[in-house]
């Protein structure tokens, strides 16, 4: 029976003549249902706290003199809470949360030091919200609260990135780290289709699931013009989006293949239904893919059970060229500690998913979804990324003129990335957790 039957049919049943063994039964029963709730709210609370970082009684406001259960400070109501992605960077000497020699699940080409890249200043900056303090990342924490769940990401390599990242700040908590394996015996590499890490001792999963356009690209259909060589369906979700059903946590991204060289003119053009629209723009194109991202969402996901993301995009940061024409980036090892506005095209992808999800805001889908907006706090870190230091140790550095100035060396920016993506999932643990209380009191 469900929730929603089993209240129902309470709320039918006529209520027993008042007796004072049935007084005291339910007395009883009250102080149990408090007793519970008050280590429920223990238990939510634990794991925050620490130097710099909010307390526990900040963070989910429990105030001593009442007991009251209060808003987290950065959710507080009328516009006044605090802007988590309004911030600076700042020196932290108890970071990085880990080394790389010390992860077993990260890729080669983000080992920026073991790849012999001289300074470790990238690794030491802490991201600072300018109104209110992150909790510090609790790996013990995360896991027992992912405890038989599912935390999948879907997108490009740099959702990779920040995946790896994800699952080396993890991996901190666990001493046996043979109890961390990919379910079907797949090593990490960038060719994989998918990859389902297994944390054995909390039965979770930490899934990466490779979709750069996150809808599928296949081959053009009958008739089409010969320039035509593939489409992208902008009308439907990835092949793999069968998968991703079920999930606890969901976190997406896109934007990086959403360019013209890696679409029209490699002869990709767009599709929907069975009509190619040689006249779409990539950013039309681009946007009518988040529109149907959002339109699966609210018909396959359970919002109730699954808390839904999307990370913004993460800038390059190529001077004097792109990937292919020699940018680089190899000479930053500081971030930028001054504002710097947004270039026009890192700013077209944020702006697209935000006039997306604000045209579609009444859809209860874009109503529960966190934008984890990364795109400004990264803009500002020329200095985190692989450069010249991705091809391994037996290599040495590449060549100057071939560097990559998009990908994040590990530790370094996607761990603050998680950082966030911490704060919001406890966020939605606190919301869930309240209405859930809110239900239950009210059938007392």
């Amino acid at each position: 029976m469900t929730h929603p039957e089993l209240f129902k049919k309470i709320k039918r049943l006529s209520p027993p003549e008042p007796s004072p063994t049935i007084l005291g039964f339910f007395f009883v029963s009250l102080l149990f249902i408090l007793f519970f709730f008050y280590l429920d709210c223990r238990s939510v609370t634990r794991g925050f706290g620490s130097r710099g970082h909010s307390s526990l009684g900040t963070w989910f406001g429990l105030n001593e003199s009442s007991k009251e259960i209060q808003r987290p400070e950065f959710l507080a109501e009328g516009g006044d809470g605090c802007d988590l992605f309004d911030g600076n960077w700042v020196w932290d000497e108890s970071y990085p949360l880990y080394q790389s020699q010390d992860c077993l699940f990260a890729d080669q080409g983000f080992r920026c030091s073991e790849n012999g890249r001289p300074d470790n200043f990238y690794t030491k900056w802490r991201w600072q919200p300018k109104n209110c303090n992150l909790p510090r990342f609790d790996a013990k924490h995360m896991l027992e609260t992912l405890r038989n769940r599912r935390l999948v990401f879907v997108g490009d390599s740099i959702g990779r990135n920040q995946w790896e990242s994800l699952l080396c700040m993890l991996s901190t908590a666990v001493p046996e780290k043979s109890s961390i394996y990919e379910v079907n015996g797949s090593p990490i590499t960038k060719h994989t289709g998918f990859l389902v890490f297994k944390f054995k001792d909390f039965n979770c999963t930490i899934e990466y699931y490779r979709s750069p356009f996150l809808v599928p690209q296949g081959h053009a259909p009958p008739g089409a013009p010969k320039k035509v060589k593939t489409t992208l369906r902008v009308d439907k979700l990835d092949w793999s989006s069968p998968r991703w059903k079920g999930a606890d946590v969901l976190v997406f991204n896109a934007g990086h293949w959403w360019n013209h060289e890696k679409t029209i003119r490699g002869g990709c053009y767009f599709q929907e239904g069975k009509e190619v629209k040689m006249d779409m723009r990539v950013e039309s194109a681009f946007r009518r893919s988040i529109e149907t991202l959002v339109e699966w969402i609210g018909n396959e996901v359970d919002l109730n059970k699954t808390q839904v993301l999307f990370r913004s995009y993460a800038p390059v940061h190529f001077s004097g060229g792109d990937w292919k024409t020699g940018g680089t980036c190899h000479l930053a090892t500081l971030p930028e500690l001054s504002s710097l506005p947004i270039s026009s095209q890192t700013w077209v992808y944020l702006k697209i998913v935000a006039d997306v999800l604000s045209k579609l805001a009444d859809k209860s889908a874009v109503k529960q979804m966190d934008l984890l907006n990364v795109t400004y706090m990264s803009s500002l870190r020329k200095d985190g990324h692989s450069s010249l230091y991705y091809l391994g140790p037996e290599n040495g550095p590449a060549s100057i003129h071939r560097q990559d100035c998009s990908h994040w060396c590990l530790p370094g920016v996607p761990d603050s990335w998680n950082e966030l993506l911490y704060s919001l999932f406890l966020k939605w643990e606190y919301n869930h957790a309240r209405n859930l209380t809110k239900v239950s009191l009210a059938l007392v």
